[in-house]
């Protein structure tokens, strides 16, 4: 009767040594799972506010690229070079807009946070600032309210992302 005994008892330590080292198993990979997971939603979250500043950037210089063209249009009306050159840098202005408005969206996407939206709505007055500036000494002060507003973004992204 003891062998039995001793023989169910054996049996069960085992099965319950088999249902734990599975329960902890299945806790440690869903944990493993979840932290990966967190990580790769963390890296689209820093991938995406890298491209909305790279592109952002980009644009407040191809803005400036068009204000100095334009006046340099406007000082030379008859110069087909100089319309020529005007036209090239609004189209790349456009484009990097619509490229800046995209990183913007998503980065939105993937950050759902209202401070962030509204630095990135800053960020496009900033740019949209400087065409209608008289001259070069207002559109340095511009760049450097920009770069200012910049940092401000960056620092509040790396807060969020931490």
């Amino acid at each position: 009767m003891s062998a039995v005994a001793a023989s169910v008892i054996a049996v069960a330590g085992t099965l319950l040594g088999s249902f734990s080292t599975y329960w902890f198993q299945q806790k440690a990979a869903r944990r493993s799972e979840s932290v990966k997971r967190q990580e790769r939603v963390r890296q689209d979250q820093l991938a995406a506010c890298s491209e909305f500043a790279a592109a952002v950037s980009d644009l407040r210089r191809s803005v400036i690229a068009v204000w100095f063209r334009k006046k340099r249009k406007d000082r030379q009306p008859a110069d087909d070079e100089a319309i020529a050159d005007y036209h090239m840098a609004y189209s790349e202005a456009d484009r990097l807009g619509a490229v800046a408005e995209t990183a913007k969206f998503r980065m939105l996407l993937v950050i759902n946070d209202p401070s962030l939206c509204e630095l990135a709505d800053a960020a496009f007055r900033h740019v949209g600032a400087v065409p209608p500036a008289r001259d070069k000494v207002e559109v340095e002060k511009l760049d450097a309210e920009f770069e200012a507003h910049m940092t401000v973004f960056v620092a509040t992204a790396a807060r969020l992302l931490a």
